[in-house]
């Protein structure tokens, strides 16, 4: 659907130009927690901006830090870096030092972009004329006028981003996203979410990870607003934030969802402005999936796959779909095509499990400076995703968990995920997360790390460990369960598994 986007040697769309061109001046882009932005103040903002990026000379191509919170001064940094045919490198705002030095190694960045508040942690790593602070805003700065130039001639093949993610072995890896990337999957899920300028989300989700960055994309691009919403440790503010400000959708990763439903007045709320909710960053457990719909069951409920290697999103389940596909992660988007594939490239037979594949234009370059893993995960134009799935009658795609998230307990495989489902069916739990240890008599051993919805009226163990073994065959029953208050997790809100196998920031109860 998309094809021409990578094939037409003439186009040549910037995604700043995508994204704003022709946008009303004085309709709502961005409400901040203190103040609310047009377009025109955006607009104002990316010339601003770009003109300060003119000023120092950059050449096309060369990478550009960004590391801020989100708000208005993100928005413009992310669009005039793109505009100028520069590579934005967005960053989580609390990365530890020796992990920015680490990308900085890797990415080589020419300029940082740095809200005030975090300057402190760039002033050693850059020259002050490399560094252009959010008070470039308001600067009254007669060298740096506002540009008035149109952005240089963009090709879909040139670089827009360098998306940083984590692979199994925890090495940083920048996932290179190209302007054809953003835009084939940003015309994609507006249409199967059907957004148009009268469309506003609540985003809770960081502009610095892939998920967030497409709120941006979509609701930009058809002239909707976006709320930018800092504060989820406060769920009820959030929900009364919805409300005050009349947002048509919301978006989240299983965490943000998981609270909401056992940790909020949700249920209760009529939310009569709330058209959708997307739910991706991970599988979303079925038993908060039904929760959810009687939760909101006048609102249509996505669920959704992605992966920043397909700049964001994957696969979508039309909610028509939800009760007689539980579980699923439905069928490729618009424009994407799915396989899931056996070790010798043949398609699964329903109930078989395989490797899921995607092809289509928003599949990423590779990994920056990084063959060996590039050939490993991006084949003859494909996508190799690491996630293991089978596929139903229908073609409707269910994914049974990541290859590195099994266990070999006892000589038998043991999805992780799956031992997490049943742990969540117990009411009394908000979070679980399940890893292996080693064990002399299975060889490894399951451990489940929980989090009760009530501290001060937590189950037993022995209760849990009976609720396993009434639902689970004996090898995968959890060994050892741990109470946390809650679940060690990144800025996006993705569980850090990694961090519970070495007991790093882990608050036990």
């Amino acid at each position: 659907m998309f094809r021409w986007l990578r094939a037409d040697p003439c186009f040549v769309m910037n995604v700043c130009d995508y994204l704003l061109g022709g946008k009303p001046t004085h309709s709502t882009a961005l409400l901040t927690l203190h103040r609310r932005y047009s377009y025109g103040d955006l607009k104002a903002a990316v010339a601003r901006l770009t003109g300060q990026l003119e000023k120092r000379g950059l050449q096309h191509g060369q990478r550009v830090l960004l590391l801020s919170e989100d708000g208005l001064f993100w928005a413009a940094a992310y669009l005039a870096t793109l505009r100028r045919g520069l590579v934005c490198v967005p960053l989580p705002p609390k990365l530890a030092p020796e992990e920015l030095d680490c990308v900085c190694a890797l990415a080589a960045p020419a300029l940082v972009f740095v809200s005030s508040r975090l300057a402190c942690t760039v002033v050693d790593r850059f020259l002050p004329g490399h560094v252009i602070r959010d008070t470039a805003l308001v600067d009254d700065d007669s060298s740096a006028h506002p540009s008035t130039d149109g952005s240089p001639a963009t090709q879909p093949d040139d670089l827009a981003a360098l998306m940083f993610t984590s692979g199994s072995t925890g090495k940083a890896r920048g996932v290179m996203i190209s302007h054809g990337n953003i835009i084939s999957n940003t015309e994609s899920i507006i249409q199967y979410l059907a957004l148009t300028s009268r469309d506003r989300v609540m985003a809770v989700l960081p502009f610095h990870y892939c998920f967030g960055t497409s709120l941006l994309h979509t609701h930009l691009r058809v002239g909707g607003s976006v709320v930018i919403e800092p504060r989820f440790m406060y769920p009820e503010l959030v929900l009364n934030r919805m409300q005050d400000t009349k947002c048509t959708g919301f978006a989240g990763v299983p965490s943000h969802f998981q609270i909401l439903l056992r940790r909020s007045t949700l249920s209760k709320r009529a939310l009569p402005d709330l058209r959708y909710v997307q739910q991706a960053g991970g599988q979303l457990a079925s038993t908060f999936i039904r929760e959810l719909r009687n939760a909101l069951p006048d609102k249509e409920i996505f669920v959704m796959y992605g992966q920043t290697e397909a700049t964001a999103r994957l696969s979508y389940l039309p909610p028509r779909f939800l009760d007689s596909k539980l579980g699923s992660i439905g069928k490729g988007i618009p424009g994407v095509r799915l396989h899931v594939l056996m070790d010798d490239g043949q398609p699964v037979a329903p109930g078989e499990t395989g490797e899921v594949v995607a092809e289509g234009p928003n599949v990423a370059h590779g990994y920056w400076q990084d063959a060996e893993e590039t050939a490993r995960c991006f084949r003859d134009g494909k996508l190799y995703t690491g996630d293991l799935a089978t596929v139903d009658n229908d073609g409707f795609i269910y994914i049974v968990d990541r290859a590195k998230d099994f266990l070999k307990c006892g000589g038998k495989r043991v999805s992780c995920h799956q031992v997490e489902n049943v742990l969540l069916d117990n009411p009394a739990l908000l979070e679980a997360a399940v890893i292996g240890e080693p064990d002399d008599v299975l060889g490894e051993a399951a451990v489940a790390y929980v989090v009760p919805r009530d501290t001060k009226d937590r189950p037993s163990l022995e209760i849990l460990k009976l609720h396993c073994k009434e639902k689970l065959p004996p090898p995968f029953v959890p060994k050892r369960f741990v109470l946390l208050k809650s679940l060690p997790k990144n800025s996006s809100g993705k569980v850090l598994k990694a961090q519970l196998k070495t007991s790093v920031s882990v608050a036990a109860i």
